[in-house]
């Protein structure tokens, strides 16, 4: 059964007197992308976390992100930012110069500014931690793959009940077929004998001719291919393997197949069948771009 790109997965865990919080969502994307973030001192985990989304999802972008709260599991630790620091010194040199003041520019005035020194929470070196996170990550990861086939679920009834709304207007179609073709038949006939007054020198050779003619608005084909598409959309979407792109495929013949018949098929009831099967099959293409 088809799975869904979009998803979302929340685990959370006590450690110590702190929390510890790993959330992972997922959209659509063409190809697969993991981004991990995670705590410094807890980078070696990233390659884990990534292969595990891989085991998960073939398609989406999936974004994880570990958050620790608190808690004697964390340090208070002075970040400089160097770069805003920068940029204080030269606004102060520039304040100097405009205003020709006298003094220097040392390190207890660039102190005073408390934005550039900040205390974080940094992550103590622990097994114990390290250990946490990797539970809670592939628990959340799990949450978010079942969330994925749940909604997968949902898209594929969706997408077969259109696709039956589409299957039942072909049969509309191709139970209107031979009379459009008979009727197109008649009807140039009738146009031929009016153009020679009545004097049709050659009756088979006119029948060859008006037999070609009514070919070309022939269908069939058209709706035997139009058939086999369809039975195959149907087949994927209760297949085992990633569907997305075939599906994509399949909407792209379907939708050929459609537009031959409407062009080829000069008749209103066949033309407004046309209509509403391209409505259907627009809405299909709209739901697989969410299909993994």
């Amino acid at each position: 059964m088809i799975t869904s790109m979009t998803g979302f997965g929340r685990r959370q865990g006590a450690w110590l007197d702190g929390t510890v919080t790993i959330e992972v969502r997922s959209v659509n994307h063409r190809f697969l992308e993991a981004a991990i973030r995670l705590p410094r001192l807890m980078g070696s985990l990233e390659e884990l976390f990534k292969k595990a989304v891989q085991e998960h999802c073939s398609r989406g972008r999936v974004e994880m992100t570990v958050s620790l709260q608190g808690g004697r599991g964390s340090a208070r630790s002075p970040q400089l930012d160097a770069a805003l620091a920068k940029q204080y010194y030269q606004t102060l040199r520039t304040l100097q110069r405009t205003l020709k003041l006298k003094g220097s520019i040392d390190i207890g005035i660039m102190a005073g500014f408390r934005d550039i020194i900040v205390l974080s929470d940094q992550p103590v070196d622990d097994p114990k931690l390290a250990k946490l996170v990797e539970k809670l990550g592939l628990q959340a990861l799990r949450d978010l793959s079942g969330m994925r086939k749940k909604e997968g679920a949902h898209l594929a009834q969706d997408l077969l009940s259109r696709l039956k709304t589409i299957g039942a207007l072909k049969q509309q179609v191709a139970e209107r077929a031979p009379f459009v073709s008979q009727e197109s038949f008649v009807r140039m006939k009738e146009r031929v004998k009016k153009l020679l007054n009545g004097e049709i020198p050659d009756i088979p050779r006119l029948h060859q001719e008006l037999a070609v003619y009514a070919d070309r608005g022939d269908i069939t084909e058209e709706l035997v291919r139009l058939d086999a598409h369809m039975v195959q959309f149907h087949q994927t979407v209760h297949g085992a393997q990633p569907a997305g792109k075939t599906l994509d495929f399949l909407i792209q013949e379907m939708g050929r197949e459609i537009n031959t018949i409407g062009s080829k098929a000069s008749d209103a009831t066949i033309a407004a069948a046309v209509v509403q099967m391209k409505a259907e099959l627009e809405r299909i293409r709209e739901q697989v771009q969410n299909v993994e």
